[in-house]
């Protein structure tokens, strides 16, 4: 399973912007590290630099000197459709309209093909639902249209998950889909009085990194408008009905413990998850340990709440990428053991809580638990911050069958079987969402197979909206 991308742009009249937005993307390195890249606008052109690589090899001093403007926006990538290599690195690049345009896009469309088909081009062909997306508002704009306006065109065809930053000579355009599904945040530069500029961002970290105040976020079918002048807001696209669905994984596991979502900050809704998991699932342990990073917090939470002491006890490489956005299986596994080592004077002869913030193929999982015994662990008792995996999702985290997760494959007694613990126990997703603190404000389609939005092939039973 692998999130989509990072997205960041940012005005600021009189200033070079590109190492203000380098400061943003970097702070968005845990939502993709396959590729990176930025383009920027002295307001006569723009220029796009894009690699393969996290965003400290991509970009070098001489790089970011180079980029010119006071106009920027940045993208960091996980491919969840399209090919990986470097030609669907983003920003996408079209040269329609008087300087051309650039686009960076986080989320996952689910009508790719109707939308390819109707405009006569070859899905196959295409590197990504972002250069389709490109390709199309490009075709519009030739035609005679403003940029804004071939938005509208084609986003109001679109379906799926899209929280996008478009950005030609003057403006950027930062616009999010009508359910909200992926996040997006708006932020200010200066004091808010005598504004200096404005940053869009997919978190709110990369606000402050940037030095920008956070102003709110960006609502589900809302386009802001960035210029030297300040930023507009229009309702680009109708919203869909009732609260938006912000992926409800954004808190378990995708997003930054420091980031605020729908003004809850996530490092709190993690140890909550903790506390409630430690109520319903309790066992006798020595200690109990997270799996870093984001099963940290949880388990502080679940050890305040058991009463059970909390410890260190596993070593996190800091180098190494995220294993769970690890593109192939065999390097998951493999991706464990250089990711994370055991404090074998802390859990030799213990009795281990392990609390992790999802299960999904269970591969990772059983090779951590098998790192555990060897470092000398009496037992190992698995508990999770986050409801089991039964369905794939279409929105921008890459889970393409059910096939590959392992509760549609076990049952939770097969579950704690193959992945080797002594027990192991689930949040539930009511526990989930009071942890959240939105009972009804998130996309939980993988852990219910409710889809709010259509999704392109029926997934199992008549479940939700097809």
């Amino acid at each position: 399973m692998k999130e989509a991308c990072g997205v960041v742009g940012v005005v600021a009249p009189g200033r070079d912007v590109a190492h203000g937005c380098y400061d943003g993307l970097y702070a968005l390195q845990h939502r993709g590290q396959e590729s990176a890249g930025m383009a920027a606008s002295d307001g006569r052109q723009i220029t796009v630099v894009k690699d393969n690589g996290l965003v400290s090899h991509v970009f070098t001093e001489n790089t970011l000197q180079a980029l010119k403007g006071s106009l920027a926006i940045g993208h960091t990538r996980y491919s969840t459709s399209g090919s990986a290599n470097w030609t669907a690195a983003q920003p996408a690049f079209r040269s329609a309209g008087p300087a051309g345009f650039a686009l960076a896009h986080n989320g996952n469309l689910t009508n790719t093909h109707e939308l390819a088909d109707a405009a006569g081009l070859d899905s196959r062909s295409l590197l990504s639902d972002s250069d389709l997306l490109a390709e199309l508002i490009g075709r519009v704009v030739e035609a005679g249209a403003t940029l804004p306006e071939a938005l509208h065109d084609v986003l109001r065809r679109a379906e799926g998950a899209f929280s996008l930053v478009v950005a030609e000579a003057d403006a950027i355009y930062a616009v999010r889909d009508p359910y909200g599904f992926r996040p997006l945040c708006l932020g200010r530069l200066g004091p808010a009085e005598a504004p200096a500029g404005w940053v869009v961002a997919s978190e709110t970290p990369a606000l402050d990194v940037m030095g920008a105040t956070f102003v709110r976020e960006v609502a589900p079918g809302e386009m802001v408008t960035l210029r030297a002048a300040g930023a507009d807001s229009t309702r680009l696209l109708e919203p869909a009905a009732g609260p938006q669905r912000l992926c409800i994984f954004e808190f378990v596991y995708f997003a930054r413990p420091d980031a605020y979502l729908l003004d809850h900050q996530v490092h709190s809704t993690r140890r909550r998850m903790g506390s409630l998991l430690a109520a319903t699932a309790p066992v006798a342990a020595d200690l109990v340990i997270g799996v870093p990073d984001s099963g940290i917090p949880a388990a502080e939470g679940y050890a305040q709440a058991s009463g059970t002491p909390f410890g260190q006890g596993l070593v996190k490489n800091r180098y190494i990428g995220r294993t769970f956005i690890t593109p192939d299986q065999d390097q998951r596994a493999a991706g464990v053991r250089r990711k994370l080592n055991p404090l074998r004077d802390t859990i030799a002869g213990q009795r281990l809580v392990v609390v992790d913030d999802s299960v999904v193929r269970g591969t990772t999982t059983r090779a951590l638990v098998r790192m555990l015994r060897d470092a000398g662990a009496r037992e190992v008792h698995l508990r999770i911050s986050s409801p089991p995996f039964g369905w794939p999702c279409h929105y921008g985290i890459d889970t393409p069958t059910r096939d590959e997760l392992l509760a549609t494959r076990f049952d939770l007694a097969g579950m704690c079987a193959f992945v080797g613990a002594d027990s192991l126990a689930f949040l539930s997703l009511e526990d989930l969402r009071r942890a959240v603190g939105v009972a009804e404000g998130c996309c939980d389609a993988c852990l219910t197979g409710n889809y709010p939005a259509p999704v392109p092939v029926t997934v199992g039973a008549s479940r939700g909206r097809w």
